[in-house]
């Protein structure tokens, strides 16, 4: 994987309008017709360009062996956002494919057939409600991830601390450690790239309310003292303010950030779990040890437990015009329950009572506990419409960079006066939204 954005599509800064010639939403759709002989050709959509010529041809050939007579065939897109977008509104988007974020929820049923009601898919495969609509689920994930702190354990053993820090204020003091002991960059931020920084948003589940999704878009300040919002923004902030992070954030490069942490000369990121792998191959591509690369938990405990979230890659959907549906949603079950493919990624697999990786494994032995948080149902699609009539990109990467910006010296304000503002703008988006 390159970056997160080629494994995972999670909060998406925009939703975009999809012209179509439907008028029903999902909630209408009949059950699906999968009925017939599983054989034949199927094309599969896929945004790993990188296996598209390599693994993913080795998956298809077990499938084939499995169901003789059947051909799949892998059609990698670079631009996958944007460039599947157009073939969803032009009718031809192969038989299976990944949804994009683009697609929203009510959207579901226009472009992709039903896999069975939610009820019975959720007692069967993780993240089964992410994009599911009117008690139908549209998608399975292709596995998932957890939210937490890549650390180079080396240096932070080095400036004295060997287990996660429990608190803020305790990995604040980490830090500031970290950089008087070792000359190492406490944390880097990847300011530049930008789409890092909407980590800080993955970390809902640390306050242990499965009903966060839910409850999240009917509060008008999230940015209020013990609030998720100022937990974690507030963090960032402080982490900048005490120079804590990379000398220059303008300059800052993610491919560059990989040998670096693996090296040592970065201690921390927020990230998901995703990337360890990638930070392990940095560091032996670079002859360290990858062993010292590990997963930490956000520092912040509710009633003495961490907590983090996981949550579903690109979810795996039939194409509502496919003309071997049979055969897609054969593919589509197999791939994410008897492929492997999860494991290969060191991903969660979606199927439950799968083993977990050994990247999750030791994440456990910290003594997090991970959360899965149900999408919301009462406020469906609300905060995706106060994040836009608020002009704030929780998902995204801009409001951060303004507060690192401002963290930094380099915008007027202080942390108090930006997290009013937001809490302002954002409060009255959620007036108007939710009345």
């Amino acid at each position: 994987m390159a970056d997160r954005r080629t494994f995972l599509g999670i909060g998406a800064a925009a939703v975009l309008a999809l012209a179509t010639g439907c008028t029903g939403g999902a909630s209408e759709e009949e059950p699906a017709d999968f009925s017939g002989e599983i054989t034949g050709a199927i094309t599969v959509l896929t945004n790993r360009t990188d296996l598209a010529t390599t693994a993913l041809p080795a998956y298809a050939k077990k499938f084939q062996e499995k169901y003789p007579g059947t051909t799949v065939t892998f059609e990698p897109v670079t631009n996958y956002e944007g460039d599947v977008t157009t073939q969803l509104s032009s009718g031809e988007y192969g038989d299976v494919l990944l949804i994009p974020n683009t697609v929203k929820v009510d959207q579901l049923g226009q472009f992709f057939e039903p896999l069975g009601p939610l009820d019975e898919l959720k007692a069967k495969y993780r993240f089964a409600d992410e994009k599911a609509f009117g008690g139908q689920v549209y998608g399975l994930s292709l596995g998932g991830v957890a939210n937490g702190f890549v650390v180079n354990k080396r240096v932070w053993r080095e400036a004295g601390i060997t287990a996660p820090p429990k608190t803020p204020e305790e990995f604040l003091a980490g830090l500031t450690a970290v950089k008087a002991k070792t000359g190492a960059i406490p944390f880097y931020t990847n300011y530049k790239d930008g789409w890092p920084l909407s980590f800080f948003n993955s970390q809902r589940a640390i306050l242990g309310d499965p009903a966060a999704n839910e409850t999240f878009p009917a509060d008008p300040s999230p940015w209020q003292p013990g609030k998720v919002q100022h937990i974690t923004d507030g963090l960032l902030f402080d982490i900048v303010r005490n120079k804590l992070s990379e000398p220059d954030p303008l300059t800052t490069n993610w491919e560059g950030s990989k040998p670096m942490i693996g090296t040592g000369k970065v201690a921390s990121m927020l990230l998901g779990s995703w990337a360890v792998p990638q930070m392990k191959d940095a560091a032996k591509a670079a002859g360290a040890n990858p062993d010292d690369i590990v997963f930490w938990p956000f520092p912040y405990r509710t009633a003495g437990t961490f907590h983090a979230r996981i949550e579903g890659d690109y979810k795996g959907a039939v194409s509502k015009t496919s003309k071997n549906k049979a055969t897609a949603k054969a593919w589509l079950e197999w791939f994410v329950g008897e492929s492997g493919f999860a494991a290969d990624q060191q991903s969660i697999p979606t199927p439950i009572g799968q083993e977990l990786p050994a990247v999750l494994k030791d994440f456990q032995s910290t003594g997090v506990e991970l959360m899965e948080l149900p999408a919301a149902v009462a406020n469906t699609g609300k905060e995706d419409e106060i994040i836009k009539v608020s002009e704030i990109d929780l998902a995204g990467n801009i409001y951060r960079q303004k507060l690192i910006d401002i963290a930094r010296g380099a915008a007027k304000g202080d942390k108090e006066s930006y997290f009013a503002e937001l809490n302002k703008r954002w409060g009255e988006a959620q007036s108007q939204v939710m009345k």
